[in-house]
């Protein structure tokens, strides 16, 4: 047994410390983000009015509509190149051309409560060439049958 397990470790050794090759080549991480913002650099900014919206109380079946209105206080073109939706319930109309420094637009949402009941909290992800690239929308409602409204 010891005859077996001597050469098995020294071999285990050698491929495991022999080769560095398995290790990542820090030059392939691209990070554009960095600490300190070069005089040269422009970035976008999305600010919106607010991140969250409640609907309040609704009856099941009722469809309702929220804009959340934002603005470019960056001083680069703002790109959305998405609204990812973590519902189906849920319609999303965005701007998809550039928001020009300074400029306005707005994500409109649709939310259609048939088939929920009860408090519903929903999200939607905006996605842009901003820092960071994510900003979270949420909304919620208390949907109630005709009969508990």
């Amino acid at each position: 047994m010891k005859k077996i397990f001597l050469p098995l470790l020294i071999a285990f050794l050698m491929v495991s410390c022999g080769s560095n090759d398995s290790k990542l080549n820090t030059g392939l991480v691209n990070n554009p983000a960095s600490a300190t913002k070069g005089s040269n650099q422009t970035e976008p900014k999305i600010e919106f009015n607010t991140l969250e919206h409640d609907f309040g109380k609704m009856i099941q079946g009722e469809q309702v509509s929220y804009t959340y209105k934002f603005k470019n206080t960056g001083d680069a073109d703002l790109i959305i190149s998405a609204v990812e939706k973590t519902c189906g319930c849920t319609d999303i109309k965005f701007p998809r051309k550039p928001i020009e420094p300074g400029g306005e637009g707005g994500i409109s949402i649709t939310y259609d409560s048939k088939g929920h009941k009860g408090f519903q909290y929903k999200r939607v992800i905006v996605k842009a060439n901003t820092n960071p690239s994510e900003t979270i929308l949420k909304f919620k409602a208390l949907v109630q049958t005709v009969d508990n409204f």
